[in-house]
C-alpha cells in the first residue's frame, strides 16, 4: 500500500528505478526487498539487469519485474583465461547498460553488487544519472569498491563499511518482519542445535557433524540437532548421521527448511556460514551463532563479516583451516552449557539489527530522484 502523497509523478512520470546485480541470494534477495518498497510506497516502475548464472534470471521474473540480461562474468578467483574474457567483455557490457538507460530513463540506478552491477553503475555514472550502492558485506566486493567513491550515496550494514563510498549511511540489510519476532527462547535442559549452510548445504558441515553427534548428543543432555543438509547431499549426510548411531528421535536432517525465521525461534544456537543476509537474520533474531565462514568466499567477505559479530560478542568463530572434530565439540559443548553465555551472545546480536532498512533504503532511493551525481 503506498503512503499518501509519495507516488510522485508530474512531467517525467512515476519514479523510474534500475536495480543492477545478482547473482547469489545474498545480493538478489535484499534487492527484491528494495524493489517491492519502492514500488509499494512510491509507486516506482522497477526493473532489473542481471546475468544469466546468477539467482536472479528465476528470482527476479517470478517476483513480476522486468529483467534485462548482459554477459559479464568474473575478475576474482579465477582463471586467466576467464579474466581475459572478462576484460574483454566488460566494455560490451558497459555499452549494453549504457543503452538500457537510454532506453528505460531511470531517475535512480541501484547496484547491489555482483556480476551485473559494476557495468550499469559505471554507465549511470557516466550518463549522470543517481546512483545507490547497496553493500551487504563489511568488505565490499570489486564491483562496488570501484564504484564506490562515484556514487550519489550507499547504503551499507556495517559501520566498518561507510569508508568505501561517499554519502554513505548505515542501515543494515532488509529482513522479514518474522525473524525480528523471533524473541530469545526460555532456557532450559531441552537445548536446539540448528545447523545450515545456505540453500545449497554446506559440504564441511555435512561432514564434520557426523562425527561428533554421538559424544555431542552423550554430553548435552536434553540436546536436540536439526541440520539443513542441501538436497545434492542429503542422503549422504543422512546415512552418516544414522551411521553414528545416534538416539534418532534427537536429530534430523533435512535437504530445505521452510519457515525459516521459526527454525530460529526454536532455535538456542546456530551453526552457519557467515553469508551478509544470515548475519541480517541473525541481529534481526538476536541468536547467538557458532560462525564457519566459507574460505573461498571471495575476498574473504564471510570472514570479516563473522569478525564484526566476534568483536561484540554476538558470535564464536572458526576458520575451516582450525576446524577439526575435537575443537568444534569442545566448543559447542561449552555453549551449549552456558545458559548466560547464549543470553549475552543473543542481546549482542539483537543490537547490530536494523528493523527499518528496508524503509530507510526506500526513502534514499526516492529522494535521489531530484539529485545529480554530483549534487
Amino acid at each position: 500500500m503506498q503512503r499518501e502523497g509519495n507516488e510522485e509523478k508530474g512531467p517525467a512520470g512515476p519514479l523510474r528505478v534500475l536495480i543492477a546485480g545478482g547473482g547469489t541470494g545474498g545480493h538478489i534477495i535484499p534487492a527484491l526487498a528494495i524493489a517491492r518498497e519502492v514500488r509499494d510506497v512510491y509507486g516506482a516502475q522497477v526493473s532489473f539487469v542481471g546475468t544469466a548464472r546468477g539467482l536472479e534470471k528465476r528470482l527476479v521474473p517470478e517476483e513480476g519485474f522486468p529483467l534485462e540480461l548482459i554477459h559479464v562474468g568474473q575478475l576474482k578467483n579465477v582463471s586467466i583465461s576467464t579474466k581475459v574474457r572478462t576484460l574483454f567483455d566488460l566494455p560490451l557490457g558497459i555499452l549494453r547498460c549504457v543503452r538500457l538507460i537510454k532506453q528505460r530513463k531511470p531517475h535512480v540506478v541501484v547496484g547491489v553488487g555482483g556480476y551485473a552491477s559494476g557495468p550499469a553503475m559505471l554507465a549511470a555514472i557516466l550518463l549522470n544519472v543517481p546512483t545507490l550502492a547497496f553493500e551487504p558485506n563489511a568488505v565490499p566486493g570489486l564491483a562496488n569498491r570501484l564504484a564506490g567513491k562515484w556514487v550519489s550515496a550507499a547504503a551499507v550494514n556495517f559501520e566498518e563499511t561507510r569508508q568505501y563510498f561517499r554519502n554513505a549511511r548505515l542501515t543494515g540489510i532488509p529482513v522479514r518482519a518474522e525473524f525480528f519476532a523471533a524473541g530469545e527462547k526460555p532456557r532450559g535442559n531441552a537445548k536446539r542445535l540448528l545447523i545450515f549452510g545456505g540453500s545449497q548445504g554446506a559440504r564441511i558441515l555435512n561432514e564434520i557433524m557426523p562425527k561428533i553427534l554421538f559424544p555431542l548428543l552423550r554430553d548435552v543432555g536434553g540436546l536436540t540437532v536439526l541440520h539443513q543438509s542441501g538436497p545434492r547431499t542429503l542422503e549422504a549426510t543422512r546415512q552418516a548421521y544414522l551411521d553414528t548411531g545416534a538416539d534418532e528421535s534427537r536429530w534430523e536432517v533435512r535437504a530445505y527448511l521452510d519457515d525459516m525465521p521459526a527454525r530460529f525461534a526454536q532455535a538456542d544456537l546456530i551453526l552457519c556460514r557467515s553469508g551478509a543476509s544470515t548475519m541480517a537474520e541473525l541481529a534481526a533474531s538476536g541468536k547467538p551463532s557458532f560462525l564457519i565462514p566459507f574460505a573461498q568466499a571471495t575476498d574473504d567477505h564471510q570472514r570479516k563479516n563473522a569478525d564484526v559479530f566476534v568483536a561484540v560478542g554476538a558470535a564464536k568463530m572458526l576458520l575451516e583451516s582450525e576446524l577439526g572434530p575435537q575443537r568444534l565439540i569442545d566448543a559447542l559443548q561449552e555453549l551449549l552449557t552456558n545458559d548466560a553465555a547464549l543470553s549475552l551472545m543473543g542481546k549482542s546480536a539483537r543490537a547490530l539489527s536494523h528493523q527499518d532498512a528496508v524503509r530507510v533504503i526506500g526513502e534514499m532511493v526516492f529522494k535521489l530522484r531530484s539529485q545529480k551525481r554530483n549534487g
